[in-house]
């Protein structure tokens, strides 16, 4: 009987069930690195160039010169008759601008962008829209100061890039228009006198 069982038992252990081996943990695989994009770089502004502009306003009634010099700007407006102003101040590297007159109270808004500056100026009791436009010299803004005849004279030049000219002389206060200059010269006749209107730069 035992060699009988031996050889013919059901191959459970006479001891009872033998518990099954372990199957190894398939291993997860890790999970590659996402890598986090770039930041796209912000473009920086850059400032402003160096350059005149000159236009007239909407209602082409006046004339507006604009002189940017290393993020400065002077600018002259008039209309060739009576109203005149002189205004300053600074170009922000976006291209905008605000230019104020003293004591007048005047002001310019502009925003220089695809070479010319569009925006109003406000004098006391006028307000004008403009387009001035990347000038080439003769074209640009000019000016002469000087004691003619016992008078203070003032005098504004802006030569259009057409060539025509718009100025203003003002003597002791009291403003009238301007004699041409010679844009290639500046030279200019006033009261008899001879002067020399120059190129204007912050």
């Amino acid at each position: 009987m035992l060699s009988l069982n031996a050889t013919t038992g059901s191959g459970k252990s006479s001891y009872g069930d033998s518990a099954p081996s372990p199957v190894p943990p398939t291993p997860t695989p890790s999970a590659s690195p996402t890598a986090s994009p770039s930041p796209t770089p912000t473009p920086s502004a850059s400032p402003a160039p160096n350059a005149d502009y000159a236009g007239r306003t909407a209602d082409r009634t006046a004339s507006v010169a604009i002189a940017v010099r290393d993020g400065k700007a002077i600018a002259y407006v008039c209309d060739g008759r009576t109203k005149e102003a002189w205004l300053r101040g600074d170009v922000a590297d976006d291209g905008t601008m605000r230019l104020t007159s003293s004591p007048k109270g005047s002001t310019l808004t502009g925003t220089l962008a695809g070479g010319r500056i569009t925006g109003a100026v406000e004098l006391p009791g006028r307000t004008w829209k403009f387009t001035a436009a990347k000038a080439v010299k003769p074209s640009g803004l000019y000016r002469a100061t000087a004691r003619v005849s016992g008078a203070k004279v003032e005098g504004g030049w802006i030569v259009l890039p057409d060539g025509k000219q718009v100025g203003i002389i003002d003597r002791d206060g009291e403003p009238s228009a301007a004699p041409s200059i010679d844009p290639q010269t500046g030279a200019v006749t006033v009261d008899g006198e001879q002067l020399t209107a120059k190129p204007v730069v912050p």
